[in-house]
Parts: C-alpha cells; sequence; structure tokens
C-alpha cells in the first residue's frame, strides 16, 4: 500500500499464480502412456522416431504403472480406469516374453543355431569361436561380416569346426555370412528387396529334410531408410508346409513393431519368446549403459520345438550373441 496526497490509501492488488487443478495434472500424466498403449495395440507407429521409440515399450510397461498409482490415489475414476487399461495393455503386450517354457514334448532332430552381428568384422573372433567349441552350432549366422573378420575366424580354427559356408563378406556393414557343420547350398530364388546382404541357404541336417536357413540384417530404421526396413521385413518368405525354415539374425526390430508381429503371423514362433527369454536385450551391448532392446532374433517354424535360449557378449560388437537350442521335426 502506498500513502496519497488526497488522503485514503491505493491498494494494490496481488496477483495470484493460477495452478493447474489436479485432474488435469493427472491426465497428463496419465495421457502419453495410454497413446503408447494404443499404437503398440494397433500398429501404429509411423515413420523413423516412432518407430525407434516403440522399442521401449517394455519401460512403458513399467512405468505406465505410476500414472495409475497417481490417478488411483487421486480418486480420479475417468483416469484411473484410462490408466488401468493403458497398463494392462502394455502388460499382456510384454508379460508373455517372461513366462514361456521349454518344448520338452517335442520330437525330432536335435539342431542348434548362433547368431552373432559382429559390428563391421571387430567382434572378437576367438570369442566367438570359443562359443562355437562350447555350445557346438549346426548353423553360425553373422551380420557385419568382413573378409577380415572371415579369416580371423579361421584363423582361430572356425574351419575345422564348420567347414561349410555361404558367404557374402564385405568390408562394411552389408556383409553377411552363414558357417555350418553340415553340408550347405546356397538358397536359390530368395533376394531381399532392400538391406544389407542376407544369404539363404539349405542345410543338410542329419536324420531328415535339408532346412532353409536365412541370415536375417534389415537395415536400421533410421530416417528414409525406415522405409527399407519395413521393405525388408515384408520380404522374408512366408513359413513353407514342405520344408522347414528359419530366420535368424540382427532384424533392428523388436517384438513391439507391427512389421515384425506381421512376419511372425505368417508361420514362425520367435524362439526367446518361446522359452521365457524374450526380454532379455541384445543391443548396445560393451558400452557404458548396459544393453536395452531386444532386436536380435532367431524365428522358427511353429513346428519347430524350442528348448534354450540365451544371449552371450562378445567383446568388441556392440551386439549379444543369441544361442538356441531347437528341435526340428
Amino acid at each position: 500500500m502506498e500513502g496519497s496526497a488526497v488522503g485514503g490509501t491505493i491498494v494494490t492488488p496481488v496477483r495470484k499464480r493460477r495452478r493447474l487443478p489436479r485432474t488435469a495434472l493427472t491426465w497428463m500424466a496419465v495421457t502419453p502412456f495410454a497413446a503408447w498403449a494404443v499404437a503398440r495395440v494397433a500398429g501404429l507407429e509411423r515413420g523413423s522416431l516412432p518407430t525407434q521409440l516403440m522399442t521401449a515399450t517394455p519401460y512403458a510397461a513399467a512405468g505406465s504403472l505410476l500414472p495409475l498409482m497417481i490417478a488411483a490415489l487421486g480418486r480420479r475414476r475417468a483416469a484411473t480406469v484410462v490408466a488401468l487399461l493403458a497398463s494392462a495393455a502394455l502388460g499382456f503386450s510384454v508379460l508373455p516374453r517372461a513366462l514361456g517354457t521349454a518344448d520338452a514334448a517335442a520330437k525330432g532332430r536335435p539342431m542348434r543355431v548362433m547368431t552373432v552381428n559382429m559390428l563391421f568384422g571387430k567382434a572378437d573372433a576367438a570369442t566367438i569361436v570359443r562359443l562355437v567349441r562350447e555350445f557346438q552350432p549346426d548353423v553360425l549366422s553373422t551380420q557385419e561380416l568382413t573378409p577380415g573378420a572371415v579369416e580371423d575366424l579361421d584363423a582361430a580354427g572356425l574351419t575345422e569346426l564348420m567347414p561349410y559356408r555361404v558367404l557374402e563378406a564385405e568390408w562394411n556393414a552389408s556383409g553377411s555370412g552363414l558357417f555350418s557343420r553340415h553340408r550347405m547350398e546356397p538358397l536359390a530364388g530368395w533376394s531381399p528387396p532392400a538391406g544389407h546382404h542376407m544369404p539363404a541357404a539349405t542345410i543338410a541336417l542329419p536324420g531328415g529334410e535339408p532346412v532353409e536357413f536365412i541370415d536375417a540384417h534389415p537395415y536400421p530404421p533410421l530416417g528414409p531408410q525406415v522405409t527399407d526396413w519395413e521393405r525388408a521385413l515384408e520380404s522374408f518368405p512366408p513359413a513353407s508346409p514342405d520344408r522347414i525354415r528359419i530366420i535368424a539374425g540382427d532384424f533392428n526390430a523388436s517384438l513391439d513393431h507391427s512389421s515384425m508381429r506381421r512376419v511372425l503371423s505368417r508361420g514362425y514362433k520367435d524362439a526367446a519368446d518361446e522359452v521365457g527369454a524374450g526380454l532379455i536385450p541384445t543391443w548396445p551391448a560393451n558400452k557404458k549403459v548396459p544393453p536395452l532392446i531386444t532386436i536380435d532374433h532367431v524365428l522358427v517354424d511353429r513346428r519347430v520345438g524350442v528348448q534354450e535360449v540365451s544371449v552371450r557378449d562378445v567383446p568388441f560388437t556392440d551386439h549379444r550373441a543369441v544361442l538356441a537350442r531347437l528341435i526340428v521335426p
């Protein structure tokens, strides 16, 4: 208040800061997770950034419990219902990957698969060959395989362990290659429309018909490459009633991507998902931050039994190796 020359006082009103009502704050917490749940369930991710963000769905599922608690404690009924539906939708999308069980009843031929992205051929060849000796895979699927990496692997002893190979090595990220302990022939009639090299072969697995194998490595969905990423995933052939087919490698995709789920809908299942290992992250490895997302997969024909899936660290690459024990009918 200030004194006035004509007597009396002039009162200066104090402006009050407007505060958002608690209901608005609650909806601000709930809405992002509800939108995420709708996008995940309906497969609405479009463009590069939403596609990349979708790999974080397991973390969104865990985080969705916080706005649910806020809405419930604040007794905001409508917001609580929406938050509960969002948490349930995200939870049912994610949790089954941790609840699978080994297919102990499957009968057929045992087959072991190992896949690893070698990061421009820098992955430690001695570690990879040591894993091959320990795990004894029938097939080794490699991505970002360079000619130098092939020499390093053979120098470490891979030639004696896996003498058969279908290689498309390059001095860049496009190189890929399949190694096998059984006779292997290049598979004619399939080539990716986009993406890195993805060699395919028929493998003479003992005890029955050959098995078809595709080494997967679409481009990452970065910027305009998201279109080629989608085209590569759409190009994978459906499962065949006449022959068992396996697709393994670095898909640059998680099971939360609608494009990846469409691949599965064509007659495949994710081996890690089947045995409760579907939430084990595979990238980025050997960094200051721990691995965060799961983009390396072994997809198998639905008739194939899955006994075990594990991941192993390999020095000098940003991907973890995936190892799967299968039963092929």
